[in-house]
Protein backbone atom coordinates (compact mmCIF):
# COMPACT_ATOMS: atom_id res chain seq x y z
CA UNK A 1 0.00 0.00 0.00
CA UNK A 2 2.84 2.42 0.83
CA UNK A 3 4.57 1.57 -2.46
CA UNK A 4 1.37 2.32 -4.42
CA UNK A 5 1.00 5.70 -2.69
CA UNK A 6 4.67 6.50 -3.30
CA UNK A 7 4.36 5.57 -6.97
CA UNK A 8 1.24 7.69 -7.37
CA UNK A 9 2.86 10.72 -5.77
CA UNK A 10 5.96 10.46 -7.98
CA UNK A 11 3.95 10.40 -11.19
CA UNK A 12 2.43 13.87 -10.63
CA UNK A 13 4.25 16.90 -12.05
CA UNK A 14 2.83 19.36 -9.49
CA UNK A 15 5.07 21.63 -7.47
CA UNK A 16 5.28 21.06 -3.70
CA UNK A 17 2.79 22.95 -1.51
CA UNK A 18 3.92 26.34 -0.28
CA UNK A 19 3.15 27.47 3.28
CA UNK A 20 0.90 30.50 3.69
CA UNK A 21 2.73 33.51 5.13
CA UNK A 22 6.28 32.22 4.60
CA UNK A 23 8.75 32.02 7.48
CA UNK A 24 7.12 34.88 9.37
CA UNK A 25 3.71 33.23 9.12
CA UNK A 26 5.17 29.93 10.30
CA UNK A 27 6.56 31.43 13.51
CA UNK A 28 3.83 33.95 14.34
CA UNK A 29 1.62 33.27 17.33
CA UNK A 30 -1.33 34.85 15.54
CA UNK A 31 -2.00 36.45 12.15
CA UNK A 32 -4.68 39.06 11.48
CA UNK A 33 -5.73 40.26 8.04
CA UNK A 34 -7.04 43.79 7.45
CA UNK A 35 -6.18 44.81 11.01
CA UNK A 36 -6.64 48.16 12.73
CA UNK A 37 -5.73 49.10 16.28
CA UNK A 38 -5.21 52.24 18.35
CA UNK A 39 -2.16 53.40 20.27
CA UNK A 40 -3.37 55.21 23.37
CA UNK A 41 -1.80 57.35 26.07
CA UNK A 42 -3.73 57.56 29.36
CA UNK A 43 -6.94 56.75 27.53
CA UNK A 44 -6.38 59.22 24.67
CA UNK A 45 -6.05 57.91 21.12
CA UNK A 46 -2.61 59.04 19.88
CA UNK A 47 -2.38 56.90 16.74
CA UNK A 48 -4.40 54.51 14.62
CA UNK A 49 -2.41 51.72 12.93
CA UNK A 50 -3.64 49.70 9.96
CA UNK A 51 -2.18 46.85 7.94
CA UNK A 52 -3.20 44.29 5.37
CA UNK A 53 -1.45 41.59 7.47
CA UNK A 54 -0.37 41.75 11.12
CA UNK A 55 1.84 39.05 12.65
CA UNK A 56 2.02 38.74 16.46
CA UNK A 57 5.13 37.52 18.33
CA UNK A 58 6.57 37.40 21.88
CA UNK A 59 3.30 36.73 23.73
CA UNK A 60 1.55 39.24 21.47
CA UNK A 61 3.79 42.14 22.59
CA UNK A 62 5.48 42.60 19.19
CA UNK A 63 3.46 43.09 16.01
CA UNK A 64 4.78 43.18 12.45
CA UNK A 65 2.40 45.10 10.17
CA UNK A 66 2.50 44.79 6.36
CA UNK A 67 2.14 47.41 4.85
CA UNK A 68 2.04 50.03 7.59
CA UNK A 69 -0.46 52.91 7.53
CA UNK A 70 -0.58 55.10 10.64
CA UNK A 71 -2.51 58.26 11.48
CA UNK A 72 -1.27 60.36 14.42
CA UNK A 73 -3.56 62.55 16.54
CA UNK A 74 -2.85 65.39 18.98
CA UNK A 75 -4.19 65.55 22.54
CA UNK A 76 -7.43 67.11 21.23
CA UNK A 77 -8.00 64.21 18.85
CA UNK A 78 -7.17 66.22 15.71
CA UNK A 79 -5.24 64.48 12.93
CA UNK A 80 -1.58 65.61 12.96
CA UNK A 81 0.10 63.44 10.37
CA UNK A 82 0.18 60.21 8.41
CA UNK A 83 2.99 57.66 8.11
CA UNK A 84 3.12 54.93 5.47
CA UNK A 85 5.77 52.25 4.93
CA UNK A 86 6.19 48.82 3.41
CA UNK A 87 6.54 47.31 6.90
CA UNK A 88 6.24 48.32 10.54
CA UNK A 89 6.89 46.81 13.96
CA UNK A 90 5.02 47.90 17.07
CA UNK A 91 6.49 46.82 20.41
CA UNK A 92 4.04 47.28 23.28
CA UNK A 93 6.73 46.76 25.95
CA UNK A 94 9.00 49.50 24.56
CA UNK A 95 6.10 51.66 23.31
CA UNK A 96 7.82 52.08 19.93
CA UNK A 97 6.57 51.87 16.36
CA UNK A 98 9.26 51.34 13.73
CA UNK A 99 8.57 51.93 10.03
CA UNK A 100 10.81 50.38 7.37
CA UNK A 101 10.95 50.61 3.59
CA UNK A 102 9.83 53.66 1.63
CA UNK A 103 8.71 55.51 4.76
CA UNK A 104 6.68 58.66 4.01
CA UNK A 105 5.60 60.99 6.82
CA UNK A 106 3.10 63.64 5.77
CA UNK A 107 1.90 66.50 7.97
CA UNK A 108 -1.45 68.20 7.58
CA UNK A 109 0.26 71.46 6.49
CA UNK A 110 1.91 69.72 3.50
CA UNK A 111 5.39 69.00 4.91
CA UNK A 112 6.69 65.58 3.95
CA UNK A 113 9.68 63.49 5.04
CA UNK A 114 10.84 60.47 3.06
CA UNK A 115 13.34 58.03 4.58
CA UNK A 116 14.08 54.30 4.56
CA UNK A 117 13.54 53.99 8.34
CA UNK A 118 11.82 55.92 11.14
CA UNK A 119 10.89 55.23 14.76
CA UNK A 120 8.02 56.67 16.78
CA UNK A 121 8.63 56.69 20.54
CA UNK A 122 5.26 56.87 22.25
CA UNK A 123 6.73 57.89 25.63
CA UNK A 124 8.46 60.94 24.08
CA UNK A 125 5.79 61.48 21.40
CA UNK A 126 8.45 61.92 18.71
CA UNK A 127 9.58 60.54 15.37
CA UNK A 128 13.28 60.02 14.66
CA UNK A 129 15.76 58.34 12.34
CA UNK A 130 19.50 57.99 11.97
CA UNK A 131 19.07 57.27 8.23
CA UNK A 132 19.15 59.60 5.25
CA UNK A 133 16.00 61.64 4.61
CA UNK A 134 14.45 64.27 2.38
CA UNK A 135 12.23 66.93 3.97
CA UNK A 136 9.95 68.65 1.44
CA UNK A 137 8.08 71.83 2.25
CA UNK A 138 6.24 74.18 -0.11
CA UNK A 139 9.21 76.61 -0.17
CA UNK A 140 12.28 74.39 0.42
CA UNK A 141 13.82 70.94 0.35
CA UNK A 142 16.28 69.65 2.95
CA UNK A 143 18.44 66.53 2.61
CA UNK A 144 20.21 65.16 5.62
CA UNK A 145 21.09 62.23 7.84
CA UNK A 146 19.18 61.83 11.09
CA UNK A 147 16.35 63.91 12.52
CA UNK A 148 14.07 64.16 15.54
CA UNK A 149 10.56 65.57 15.16
CA UNK A 150 7.10 65.69 16.64
CA UNK A 151 4.31 63.81 14.84
CA UNK A 152 3.05 66.88 12.94
CA UNK A 153 6.58 67.78 11.72
CA UNK A 154 6.27 71.31 13.13
CA UNK A 155 9.63 71.01 14.92
CA UNK A 156 12.28 69.06 12.99
CA UNK A 157 15.82 68.92 14.41
CA UNK A 158 18.31 67.81 11.74
CA UNK A 159 21.36 65.88 12.95
CA UNK A 160 23.50 66.30 9.81
CA UNK A 161 22.57 68.61 6.93
CA UNK A 162 23.63 67.42 3.48
CA UNK A 163 21.98 70.06 1.29
CA UNK A 164 19.14 72.50 1.21
CA UNK A 165 17.35 74.04 -1.70
CA UNK A 166 15.04 77.05 -1.39
CA UNK A 167 12.37 77.75 -3.91
CA UNK A 168 11.89 81.15 -5.53
CA UNK A 169 11.42 83.97 -3.02
CA UNK A 170 9.60 87.15 -3.98
CA UNK A 171 11.51 90.26 -2.90
CA UNK A 172 9.33 93.35 -2.46
CA UNK A 173 10.41 96.43 -4.43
Amino acid sequence: MAAAALGASCSRAESPPVGVGGAMGDTAEMILYKSRFAITDRGMRRAEVEGDSTYFFNDNTRMVILPLRTRFFNSSGVLEGIVTAREGTYDTRLATLEARGDVVMTAIDGKKIETPFARFDQRLNQMSTDSSFVLSEPDREVRGIGFVSDADLSTVRVMKMISTKSMRVAIPQ
